[in-house]
């Protein structure tokens, strides 16, 4: 699909008053599909499997680690009703 120069707005809010819970709201207008998450370095992720988030519902991911901000980073996956998949990385 051809956006053009349109750029796309990465469509979570992250809520991240209540680690070792993290709360990703989907806040666009879409139905996100194979919504899922993993880790980069030496925080570890309780597992699930790909979800659907219709506009405002939430995913929660639990991430553990010492230090989370210095040595681990989150990455989302999702696909777009236009079947785009995405990568956005989030820090802690």
């Amino acid at each position: 699909m051809d956006t053009g120069d349109i750029p796309y707005r990465v469509p979570f809010g992250v809520d991240r008053s209540r680690p070792p819970r993290y709360l990703l709201r989907n806040e666009s207008d879409e139905e996100l599909r194979g919504v899922s998450a993993i880790v980069l370095g030496s925080g570890a992720l309780t597992p699930r499997g790909p979800a659907i988030l219709k506009p405002g519902e939430a995913l929660v991911v639990e991430v553990r680690g010492s230090d989370l901000a210095v040595d681990t980073v989150l990455v989302v996956r999702w696909f777009r009703p236009s079947g785009e998949e995405y990568l956005w990385r989030v820090s802690f």
